[in-house]
C-alpha cells in the first residue's frame, strides 16, 4: 500500500521538476473557502524526500516488526498510523489553505503520537508519547494563531492572501506573523529551545519510526519555515540574524549533549537537534542573501540548506535502523554494555561506520556536499563592509567548525565503543538477522549517501530549480555559480573516492601478500594479556572524560562516585547522569511549581462521594445563579447612579 502511495506521489513530484508547477482548487465549504492545492519546486523537493524515507522506513520495518508479531492488533494500528503519518505528510506540502493545513498537522501528530507509543504498556514509552502529543499541540496553538491573524486580516485560508497581506501590514506586524509561523515550526523541527520531545520520542519509538521521524517528520517544520520564508514579505535582514543566531546555539548545544549520552538512539536524537542547526544555518544565510540582495548568498545558503535535508533524511534514517538491529541482537542500547558487535553483525557494523562518516562531513559522503555548500556561503559573506554582518558570519563559521569537531568525536566513541573491541557483557546475542531482505533498504540508502556524495551534480537541476524560488530576478548569475560548485565537489568527490579505492587496493594487496604466513592474534585491548580483557578497554564515558569536565559548565551532569576507602575498600565506580539543561529550566521547573500550587487544593480530592456530589450541586449553583447575580449587581449600580 505504502509503495503504491510513494510511487505515485514521486511520480507527480518529477513531472513537477519537468513539466512546472501544477495548481488546482477543491471547491471546499463555506468554512474553509476554496481549497487551493500547489505543488511547486519546494513541495516536489520534500515529497520526494518524504517518499523515499517511508519506503525505506517500511521495507525494513516489516522485517523489525516481525519480532512483535504476537501483537496483531497492535500491528494493525501501527501499520494504520504509518499510512495516515506519510499522506499527512505529503498532503501538507500540497494544500495552502490554512484551516486544511491545520487539519492536516494534526492528523500527522495524532498518527505519529500513535507510532511513538507502539510499546505503551512500557510507562518510559507512554511518558514520552505524551510529552509529544503535548510539545505538538503547543505548535498547533502557535500556528492556529498565526493562521488566524491572516483569516482576520485577509478574510481568507489561502496562503496566496499571506503576501498581500504582508506587504501593505507594517513591518512590525509581518515580522510578528512570521514569528509565530516560526515557533509553530520549530517546536515540531527541534529547533532549542523548543528540541525537548525529541530525545525522548526517539529512544521510546521503533527503529523505523525513529529514522521517519529523524528523517522526514521533524523536516516538515523547516517545510514550514521555508515556505513562510516565500510568502511573508518582511524584513528578511533582521528574520535572517534571527534565524542564524537560533540555529547556531540549536547546532552546538545538540551536539554538546550528544557526545555525553549513553543510550545510542537518545545519542542520535541529539544529533538530529544538532543537524536542524545546520539546515537552520543555511537558511539563516540564505535570508541574510535576500536581505541584502546578494544572490549568491541566497544560492549557497538555501542551496545547502535543502540539500542538508536531503542527506540528514538518508544518514539518520540509516543509523536509526542500524541502531534496531543493534536493540534485537543485544536487547541494549546502553552504549557502555556494548561492544565488538561488528564481528557478529558485520553489515551493521560497515553501515554505521558509512553512515557516522556522512554525518561528520567526511568526503566522499554527502554530508560533507551541503555543508561544504554552507561553508562556501559564509566565507563568500565575509567579502563585505558591514560589520555586524561580518560579526555573525564569523560566529556562524566557528559553530559550524565546532559543530562538525565535536560530531567527529561523538561518532568516533559511538562506532569504536559499540562495534569494535570486545564484548562488554558474557550475555550471548540474541540470533542476528542480517539477511538481505532485511539489509536491502540499508544499501539502498548507503548508495544513495555515496551517490550525493561523489556525483552531487546529478541532483543538480533539482537543486537549482527549488533554490530559483528564493532568488531575486536578478540572481540567474548565482544559479551558474550553483551549479559550478556541484561541478567541483564532483570532482572531490572522484579524488576521494580514488584514495578510498587506493586505500582499499593496498589492502587487498597487503592481504594477498600475507596469506600464507602464520599470524599470531589476540584479542583487542589484551597487549599481550591472555586473561579477560573488556576490563581493560576504553568505556564510552571515559573516552569523553576530557570533553566532559570541560564542557560541565555548561551542561548539567549529576555525578555517583564510589571513591576507594581504606585497607579494604569497597568496590570503585563512578556513573554520570547528563540531563538537559533548558528542559529543566524551561520545563521540570514550571511543573515543579504548578504541582506545588495544585497540592494546595489536594483536601478536595479526599475520597467522600458525598462531597463530590456537594461540589457538583456547588458547580452548577453556581453555573445558574451567577448570571443572575451578576445581572442584579449591574442593575442595583444602574438604579444608585440614577439616584
Amino acid at each position: 500500500m505504502i509503495t503504491i502511495q510513494v510511487i505515485i506521489a514521486s511520480v507527480v513530484a518529477i513531472s513537477v521538476f519537468n513539466n512546472g508547477l501544477i495548481e488546482f482548487y477543491y471547491r471546499g465549504s463555506w468554512v474553509t473557502g476554496e481549497i487551493p492545492v500547489r505543488i511547486d519546486y519546494l513541495s516536489a523537493w520534500f515529497v520526494l524526500i518524504i517518499s523515499f524515507t517511508f519506503a525505506t522506513g517500511a521495507w525494513y520495518g516489516i522485517r523489525y516488526m516481525m519480532a512483535y508479531k504476537s501483537q496483531s492488533g497492535n500491528l494493525a494500528s501501527h501499520a494504520a498510523a504509518y499510512l495516515l503519518a506519510y499522506t499527512a505528510l505529503v498532503d501538507i506540502c500540497l494544500v495552502q489553505n490554512g484551516l486544511v493545513f491545520l487539519i492536516l498537522w494534526e492528523v500527522m501528530a495524532l498518527s505519529s503520537f500513535v507510532l511513538v507509543i507502539f510499546e505503551h504498556y512500557k510507562i518510559r514509552t507512554l511518558k514520552a508519547g505524551i510529552n509529544f502529543l503535548i510539545q505538538s499541540h503547543v505548535s498547533i496553538l502557535f500556528l492556529t494563531i498565526a493562521i488566524m491573524m491572516v483569516k482576520v486580516n485577509t478574510g481568507t485560508f489561502d496562503f496566496a492572501a499571506i503576501s498581500s497581506s504582508t506587504y501593505t501590514q507594517p513591518a512590525a506586524i509581518a515580522v510578528g506573523l512570521f514569528i509565530f509561523f516560526f515557533c509553530g515550526f520549530a517546536i515540531k523541527a527541534g529547533f532549542v529551545p523548543f528540541h525537548t520531545w525529541l530525545p525522548l520520542a526517539h529512544p521510546a519509538a521503533p527503529a523505523h519510526v525513529s529514522g521517519v521521524m529523524s528523517g522526514v517528520i521533524i523536516k516538515i517544520g523547516i517545510y514550514g519555515i521555508l515556505r513562510m520564508v516565500l510568502l511573508i514579505k518582511c524584513d528578511m535582514v533582521f528574520i535572517g540574524y534571527f534565524i542564524l543566531f537560533i540555529s547556531v546555539m540549536t547546532g552546538v548545544y545538540g551536539v554538546m549533549l550528544a557526545i555525553v549520552q549513553h543510550n545510542l538512539k537518545r545519542l542520535l536524537a541529539y544529533h538530529s537537534i544538532e543537524n536542524i542547526g545546520i539546515i537552520g544555518i543555511g537558511i539563516g544565510l540564505g535570508c541574510l542573501g535576500i536581505g541584502y540582495n546578494n544572490p549568491l548568498l541566497v544560492a549557497s545558503g538555501f542551496g545547502g540548506g535543502l540539500l542538508h535535508v536531503l542527506n540528514h533524511s538518508l544518514f539518520k534514517s540509516l543509523l536509526f535502523y542500524v541502531s534496531g538491529n543493534v536493540y534485537q541482537a543485544t536487547h541494549n542500547l546502553e552504549i557502555d554494555t556494548l561492544g565488538g558487535l561488528i564481528r557478529k553483525m558485520p553489515h551493521s557494523g560497515y553501515l554505521f561506520l558509512i553512515a557516522s562518516l556522512a554525518i561528520c562531513g567526511l568526503p566522499p559522503f554527502n554530508g560533507f556536499v551541503s555543508e561544504f555548500f554552507i561553508y562556501n556561503g559564509l566565507f563568500n559573506g565575509l567579502i563585505s563592509n558591514n560589520f555586524l554582518f561580518i560579526l555573525f558570519i564569523l560566529f556562524a563559521i566557528l559553530g559550524l567548525v565546532l559543530i562538525g569537531g565535536l560530531a567527529l568525536i561523538c561518532f568516533t566513541k559511538a562506532f569504536g565503543v559499540v562495534f569494535l573491541g570486545n564484548p562488554r557483557s558474557s550475555k550471548p546475542l540474541a540470533p542476528v538477522n542480517e539477511s538481505l531482505i532485511k539489509a536491502a533498504p540499508l544499501y539502498l540508502i548507503a548508495l544513495f549517501i555515496l551517490i550525493i556524495g561523489v556525483f552531487p551534480v546529478l541532483f543538480g537541476p533539482m537543486l537549482i530549480k527549488t533554490v530559483y524560488l528564493f532568488l531575486p530576478e536578478s540572481g540567474t548569475q548565482a544559479t551558474f555559480e550553483l551549479s559550478n560548485t556541484l561541478q567541483s565537489l564532483t570532482a572531490i568527490g572522484w579524488y576521494s573516492l580514488g584514495f578510498i579505492g587506493l586505500t582499499a587496493l593496498l589492502y587487498f594487496i597487503r592481504k594477498l601478500v600475507t596469506a600464507k604466513r602464520s599470524q599470531a592474534s589476540d584479542v583487542t585491548w589484551g597487549c599481550g594479556y591472555t586473561g579477560s580483557a573488556e576490563k581493560t578497554q576504553y568505556t564510552a564515558s571515559s573516552f569523553v572524560r576530557t570533553y566532559r569536565k570541560l564542557a560541565e559548565p555548561v551542561l548539567m551532569i549529576k555525578r555517583k562516585k564510589n571513591e576507594a576507602a581504606g585497607l579494604y575498600p569497597d568496590r570503585i565506580s563512578q556513573a554520570t547522569h547528563p540531563y538537559d539543561k533548558i528542559e529543566y529550566w524551561l520545563i521540570d521547573k514550571p511543573l515543579l511549581f504548578i504541582r506545588s500550587f495544585l497540592k494546595r487544593f489536594t483536601f478536595l480530592q479526599n475520597g467522600h462521594i458525598q462531597a463530590y456530589i456537594l461540589y457538583g450541586f456547588v458547580f452548577v449553583g453556581l453555573t445558574i445563579l451567577l448570571p443572575v447575580i451578576v445581572e442584579k449587581i449591574i442593575e442595583l449600580v444602574n438604579f444608585l447612579n440614577q439616584l
